[in-house]
């Protein structure tokens, strides 16, 4: 089975299990935390994604850096994962559980770049572009500024992408006089 279907349904089980006991908030902020140290430390994606190293070992890692700052269902639940050898899928079903978390929730994440960041006025005008687009209410918004648009921006909203930047607009009008050479005719 893949990774992303075993991780799908790990995290769905984690949501519903958080949501029976009352503490999906609290192992929303877990995987939070998780997705964090992860994304910020490579040896620790690549020791759980590595064969050589024991389960209970890999079990034992994830207790001393996360077992005073997560809760015990989602110290219960890494458990689970390490003893049925799955530590590989960890990293996505972190991010899965994010996803179908923000989808239980009615939010939509949705990413801008920038050549400049956003002042105030700019961003609610993104957001209420992004809730135009999905019929959603609530938006988060994550904000990267890139100079090289040169200015306008890139709206990623799940698997869609929004190119609206100068860069863009010139790469499409060289591409343009590329395939129609002026051709003087004296």
């Amino acid at each position: 089975m893949s990774e992303l279907r075993v991780a799908s349904r790990y995290a769905k089980s984690l949501i519903d299990l958080s949501e029976e006991q009352g503490t999906l908030e609290q192992v929303k902020q877990d995987m939070d935390l998780f997705n964090t140290v992860l994304n910020e430390n490579r040896d620790l994606r690549l020791l759980l994604r590595n064969p050589i190293v024991k389960h209970d070992k890999k079990l034992a890692i994830l207790r001393a850096v996360f077992g005073s700052k997560v809760s015990d269902l989602t110290m219960k639940f890494f458990t689970i994962i390490t003893q049925k050898n799955r530590e590989s899928a960890l990293e996505y079903i972190g991010v899965e559980f994010l996803t179908q978390y923000n989808l239980l929730r009615g939010v939509q994440v949705a990413e801008v770049t920038t050549a400049t960041p956003l002042n105030a006025s700019t961003r609610e005008q993104v957001s209420a572009l992004v809730r135009q687009q999905t019929g959603l209410q609530q938006v988060t918004l994550t904000e990267k500024v890139d100079p090289a648009l040169i200015g306008g921006f890139v709206l990623r909203v799940g698997d869609r992408l929004i190119d609206d930047s100068v860069s863009y607009r010139l790469r499409k009008l060289r591409n343009e006089f590329s395939k129609n050479p002026y051709q003087s005719q004296l």
